[in-house]
Order: structure tokens, then C-alpha cells, then sequence
């Protein structure tokens, strides 16, 4: 396995600075997930690490080794990325194998671990198919299989999932879950889907502009959010939030309510408010809800919920879920 150590990382492109100052440390076993909006640097971030995009200052540390100018191939580390990058002339056997012949592996060794690679992934009908004969999560399966036979100290996962549909995306994340157990390896994930970070990581970086926002297990961002952007991009639906003689009275800025702990009630509540709009999805329903001199909050009910657009309603928070942040957009502890 391996760990990871990251000092006062900085990568600029021109006068544009991508990575401001990133210090980070990641065990051996853990998984981590990089999270945040396009543009924010977590895929740069990977690429450092990788190797394949050198860093302007600071330093990268594998399994307490500095590999600052060391080659991508020589880090130990081995690379899943969205677009699959198969070659379309081998099997899915022989894109597996690959890396192990160029590296002079025996014959025997090769083919044990495409062989135990090919069962973990459940590829074992498939390795004598061209990328052609496969399906996107398939192609994704053997792109795994690829890094696997690697043995590598880290595997790096940029996006794996985001040219998949919805049910292969669940069925795959399902898949790096069970893999990681059984491989009990360091696993660095981008992606900006934060189901995918909520289900799958030990720890979550929030990245923004180019640097960290917080670091934390899924729950403690969720029920901690250190500021106004964790708070409003860990969550979904979003987190509602309040400013105004309503914050004010409980001696902050601004007040966050998640969606689910806003109580209904048709005859009385904290915030009167008229149905703007409603979505019912079966196991949840959203509803919408103007409230005058406050905005359009989001609520989440359980279940299918018997309400009508335009109808009145009346909102109460869950006092002890409320979130306070300062002016400068930062967590009041409570």
C-alpha cells in the first residue's frame, strides 16, 4: 500500500495559479475522495500527484519518498481514467497485460494476476473481447483490471464513472466499493458527484479555487460544514440559507436548514409560505415554497407527500440542525 503527503503544493499555468498552497496526508488503506465544481482544481491536484503535470512549488511525498522529479511510471502508482484510454486492437486481456510485459514481468506472473484481476472484476467471460464487443461499464471494469494487475502503492480515479448512465454508474461504484475491500489499497477519486464521494470515501476534500475548503469523513461535512461552500455543495437537495432580521436574531450572518429538517405544517409554523412547486420521486417529495422577505426554501418530505401547488403552508426548522455562519461566510461554533 502506500501513503501520501502533500507540502505547500502550488501549480500555475501563466499567470492563472490552480493550485494554491495544498497541504494534505493520506494513509495507507484510506479512501479519499476530491470533490468540488469544475474548475477547482481537484483534477490538476491528481495529476500532480500522478506526476503527469509538474508542480510549481512545494513538495509530493509517496510512502514518505519525495517524487517531485520522478517519472509517473517510476511512482508506483497506477491511473483509472473517465475516457477508459483501451487500446481497440487488443483484447480486453491483452490491454490488461500490457503494462506487465513492458515491464519484463514473467510469462506465469502475468498471467496469475490478469487471472485474479479478471475474477475480482468478474471480467473472466470477457478477456478474449476487443474494447468494440464491450459496454461502457464493461470497457470501465478492464480500465480497473488495468491498474489492478499494477500492484501500485496508489491508484488514482479521475472520474471514472462520468461517461457512464445512471444505472452503470450505481452498479461500477458498487464495484470500486467491493474492490476496495478486497484489495485493502490507498485510493485517491475525483469526481463531482458527491454521491459518489458520499458513498464511497473514509474522507472527503472540499476543493475551491484551488484550495481546500475542509477535509472530513462524508457525515461531518455534512453535519459540520466549516463554511458557507461546504455547507451549500455537500448535500442534496442544497442547503437553505437565510439572511436578514432572521439570522440576526440568532446572532449570525447567514442560517442554514438542509431540506430535510424542515417540519410542515398547514395551520402554524416559524415561516408562512405558498407551494411554488413540487417533485415527487416516489421515496421523497421536494417541495418548493416561497416564504415573503426570506426567498424560495426547499423542503424534503418522506415518502409521497398530499400537497397542491400554490396552496399555503407553514414551516418550522429543526432548531437543533440549524447552521450559523459569520460574515465572512465562516462556521460560528455553536
Amino acid at each position: 500500500m502506500g501513503s501520501l503527503k502533500l507540502q505547500g503544493v502550488r501549480k500555475s499555468f501563466g499567470d492563472f495559479e490552480a493550485l494554491k498552497g495544498i497541504d494534505l496526508d493520506i494513509s495507507d488503506g484510506e479512501f479519499v475522495v476530491f470533490v468540488g465544481p469544475s474548475g477547482c482544481g481537484k483534477s490538476t491536484l491528481l495529476r500532480v500527484i500522478a506526476g503527469l503535470e509538474e508542480h510549481t512549488h512545494g513538495h509530493v511525498l509517496i510512502d514518505d519518498r519525495v517524487v517531485d522529479v520522478v517519472p509517473p511510471a517510476k511512482r508506483g502508482i497506477a491511473m483509472v481514467f473517465q475516457t477508459y484510454a483501451l487500446y481497440p486492437h487488443l483484447t480486453a486481456r491483452g490491454n490488461m497485460e500490457l503494462g506487465l510485459k513492458q515491464e519484463g514481468r514473467p510469462r506465469a506472473e502475468i498471467d496469475a494476476r490478469v487471472n485474479e484481476a479478471a475474477r475480482m472484476l468478474a471480467l473472466e467471460p470477457l478477456l478474449d473481447r476487443r474494447p468494440s464487443e464491450l459496454s461502457g461499464g464493461q470497457r470501465q471494469r478492464v480500465a480497473i483490471g488495468r491498474a489492478v494487475v499494477r500492484k501500485p502503492r496508489l491508484f488514482l480515479f479521475d472520474e471514472p464513472l462520468s461517461n457512464l448512465d445512471a444505472g452503470l454508474r450505481v452498479n461500477t461504484r458498487l464495484e470500486i466499493a467491493r474492490l476496495r475491500r478486497l484489495l485493502k489499497a490507498t485510493i485517491i477519486y475525483v469526481t463531482h458527484d458527491q454521491v459518489e464521494a458520499m458513498t464511497l470515501a473514509d474522507r472527503i476534500v472540499v476543493l475551491n479555487q484551488g484550495q481546500i475548503e475542509q477535509v472530513g469523513s462524508p457525515l461531518e461535512l455534512y453535519r459540520r460544514p466549516a463554511n458557507l461552500f461546504v455547507a451549500g455543495f455537500i448535500g442534496s437537495p442544497k442547503m437553505n440559507f437565510v439572511q436578514g432580521p432572521e439570522a440576526e436574531t440568532l446572532d449570525a450572518h447567514t442560517i442554514g436548514i438542509r431540506p430535510e429538517h424542515i417540519e410542515t405544517n398547514l395551520e402554524i409554523g416559524h415561516w408562512k409560505g405558498e407551494i411554488a412547486h413540487i417533485e415527487h420521486l416516489g421515496t421523497d417529495t421536494f417541495l418548493y415554497v416561497d416564504v415573503p422577505k426570506v426567498g424560495t426554501l426547499t423542503v424534503r418530505l418522506d415518502g409521497e407527500a398530499d400537497y397542491q401547488i400554490g396552496s399555503a403552508i407553514f414551516l418550522a426548522p429543526r432548531r437543533t440542525h440549524l447552521h450559523r455562519f459569520d460574515a465572512n461566510g465562516q462556521r460560528i461554533a455553536a
